[in-house]
């Protein structure tokens, strides 16, 4: 325990710029608490103690705002940063060095049969605030998924998505040439529709 405690520690020292001693960090961070008491949790589910293990979870839930199921597995060294309404589901996998910010989900779909109903966040990813990653999907190694963005597919290494629902638009560092998007601007359009009309009425009552 105290070595994956260290490690959930170093990460947030290497994250986060406003970390200022490893003492503040033990006691005063939200992520690092959940984290504590997932990990006891953790332990009892395992071990077919249940009850337990979600008395634990929800305790957590209470004082830091992030619900862990506590048959979630989470490797050492993630760093959940702030956190207030971060959801990890029963069967996630959040490897090493990944960094979730505040609001996001990592949850099914409803829809979902078997056991994988969660996803896969693979190592060094960056999962952005209020970011929704649903299902039994893999983040692949070394992504960025932006805020808000509900990933519902899986995604290759290396990669930024970003939209609802989200897209790659960056793979290895490089923009996808191919990538449609539409740049129209639907309000901006409506109004330049009024514009023409309203033209064509005042025409019509000078004639």
């Amino acid at each position: 325990m105290n070595k994956k405690l260290k490690l959930d520690i170093d990460a947030a020292m290497r994250n986060d710029p406003a970390a200022r001693t490893r003492l503040e960090v033990r006691l005063t961070y939200s992520g690092i608490k959940a984290l504590i008491a997932y990990r006891r949790a953790n332990w009892f589910y395992k071990h077919g103690y249940k009850l337990i293990a979600r008395i634990i979870s929800q305790n957590a839930k209470r004082k830091t705002g992030i619900e862990i199921h506590p048959a979630a597995t989470i490797a050492p060294g993630v760093f959940i940063d702030h956190g207030a309404g971060v959801v990890i589901g029963e069967t996630a996998v959040v490897e090493t060095g990944v960094v979730i910010y505040q609001g996001v989900t990592l949850g099914g779909t409803g829809k979902d049969k078997g056991k994988k109903r969660h996803p896969t966040i693979k190592q060094g990813c960056v999962i952005s605030a209020g970011a929704k990653v649903l299902g039994g999907i893999t983040v692949n190694e070394y992504c960025t998924i932006g805020a808000s963005s509900v990933v519902l597919q899986d995604v290759p290494a290396y990669s930024t998505v970003v939209g609802i629902p989200g897209k790659v638009i960056k793979q290895n560092g490089k923009k996808l040439p191919n990538l449609e998007q539409d740049k129209r601007d639907p309000v901006l359009d409506e109004i330049n529709a009024l514009k023409k009309r309203i033209e064509e009425l005042e025409l019509k009552v000078k004639q």
